[in-house]
């Protein structure tokens, strides 16, 4: 391994610096099996993903409720919860007109509104300063990918994971890989040696693109409440594709490799998407990049984001010395309720503990290596980025509809700096 960073192995994360030390319980719900007789679930962000994700979680388990939502917009949260009292599952969705939050503080409000559990379905950029309340208070928590859009905020989402596994809290990604079926049997049989050593791993995304306010912007709406509006084509909300959309396959070849790579260099850049179109915002449209692992195995990833009607591909290949094999997500994706089974076992003790913080954060860093390598045209180390001062988010007191949100300029390689 090139540095002491990398040797912080996730046996000794779990174990954490308090293994092995008594420590006092206050609350029982800091001990693991302990539970409710229904967990009261609260959601933070309403959008479609976070919709799906509590769809997700009642066909998972029949014994949850939904008594809590979040989200900077009104609208928003009205949206979600009509989609939700639409379905069959409309009695398990309880929640009462003051269990709905708005504006940029209602996650505070929510982890205090008595819930068991937190989903976080916001934009990737909040998720440090979530997680880490979340954390703090005590909740469980699934927590969509990925985990962060700068090194400063998902060392924050480590540290807090560290709290996590002390305080025996269970925490479930939204990385679905590990809950599908068809990923945990080959993962499992590649690293006991069914390919023999791996040599070498591909990982695509090559699809469609995300667009969400192609008709522009409401006159209503100042520029920080466009920018969350329009939030996937924004790098402080979104972190651009490789971080936001090609994590899963990273993530992929990290589990596979039992951790993250220790350098990348990449290139990318917009080749259909307009610069300086604030409907297109400022992320690149392709980045390839070239990882090593600390073993000297390499992994090509190549994420694009094509208009309608080009090439598509969302996969990963991996090679062996005896083999290779292509790895699809399980059609139909089990593996967006299986993470939730998984989760409700765990918090219950009737399954094993599950806390997958640091894994799929190193994974998200992973893919933030490749992101600045191809904005600032360098080698990106591991060592680089865990002591990276990048910081994306705008500060606490600018948390207002009005704020004067500046986008980030267009990355240039050569002019672009990595801090």
């Amino acid at each position: 391994m090139e540095n002491q960073n990398q040797q912080t192995s996730r046996r000794s994360f779990l174990a954490g610096p308090a293994a092995g030390a008594a420590f006092t319980i206050v609350r029982p719900e800091l001990v693991r099996g302990w539970a409710a007789e229904k967990l009261r679930i609260g959601l933070v962000g309403c959008g479609g993903r976070g919709t799906q994700a509590v769809e997700n979680a009642m066909a998972a388990d029949p014994a949850v409720e939904l008594v809590a939502m979040a989200d900077a917009f009104e609208d928003r949260l009205e949206g979600s919860l009509k989609r939700l009292r639409s379905l069959p599952i409309q009695d398990r969705i309880k929640v009462d007109p003051e269990h709905r939050f708005v504006g940029f503080d209602a996650y505070a409000k929510l982890i205090k509104s008595g819930v068991d559990v937190v989903f976080l379905c916001t934009p990737p950029g909040w998720r440090p300063l979530h997680f880490e309340a979340c954390i703090d208070a005590g909740k469980h928590v699934f927590i969509e990918k990925p985990f962060g859009v700068d090194p400063v905020g998902v060392r924050r989402v480590m540290e807090a994971g560290r709290k996590s596994v002390q305080k025996k809290l269970s925490v479930v990604s939204g990385a679905q890989r590990r809950s599908d079926p068809f990923y945990l049997e080959n993962v499992d049989a590649i690293r006991n040696g069914k390919l023999g050593e791996v040599v070498a791993l591909y990982a695509y995304w090559i699809g469609t693109p995300v667009i969400q306010q192609r008709n522009g912007r409401n006159p209503k709406w100042g520029d920080f409440e466009w920018q969350h509006r329009n939030w996937y084509s924004n790098l402080w909300l979104c972190g651009d594709q490789i971080v936001e959309q090609h994590l899963h396959n990273i993530d992929v070849c990290c589990w596979i490799m039992g951790g993250p790579p220790s350098s990348v260099v990449a290139s990318g850049g917009a080749a259909w998407r307009p610069v300086g179109d604030e409907i297109y915002g400022n992320i690149y449209d392709h980045v390839s990049a070239d990882y090593e692992f600390p073993n000297g195995v390499r992994m090509s990833s190549y994420c694009r984001q094509y208009p309608q009607g080009c090439y598509q591909q969302v996969n990963e290949i991996v090679a062996g010395s005896k083999g290779r094999m292509t790895l699809n997500q399980t059609r139909g994706g089990p593996g967006y309720v299986n993470e939730h089974v998984k989760l409700y076992k765990s918090i219950r003790g009737d399954g094993p503990y599950i806390n997958e913080t640091q894994a799929v954060a190193e994974s998200t860093m992973a893919c933030i290596m490749g992101r600045e390598s191809a904005y600032s045209g360098i080698k990106i180390t591991w060592d680089m980025i865990m002591n990276s001062k990048q910081d994306l988010m705008p500060k606490a007191d600018q948390y207002t509809y009005d704020f004067k949100a500046e986008p980030t300029p267009f990355p240039v390689p050569g002019k672009y700096k990595f801090i």
